[in-house]
């Protein structure tokens, strides 16, 4: 089962408090360089390209109502 958003974040956040705080600001180059290298390789969609996936999700029925995107957020 592939891990939530919340989670992976979560996991990053205890690995910075474990890295000694001498190491933090290579620490910190180190994810600006990857996330500048992802970005290159693999650059934001468009506001039309993202229209156009949303478009393509609702017409395949891949929605939900808003008023359900909270529904069991308390839940352990």
């Amino acid at each position: 089962m592939a891990q939530s958003t919340h989670d992976i974040t979560n996991q990053l956040h205890a690995e910075i408090e474990r890295t000694s705080a001498r190491y933090r600001p290579l620490l910190l180059r180190l994810v600006h360089s990857f996330r500048q290298g992802i970005e290159e390789d693999e650059p934001w969609p468009s506001a039309a390209e993202s229209f156009r996936d949303g478009w393509r999700d609702i017409r395949a029925g891949r929605v939900q109502p808003v008023a359900t995107l909270w529904d069991g957020i308390d839940r352990e």
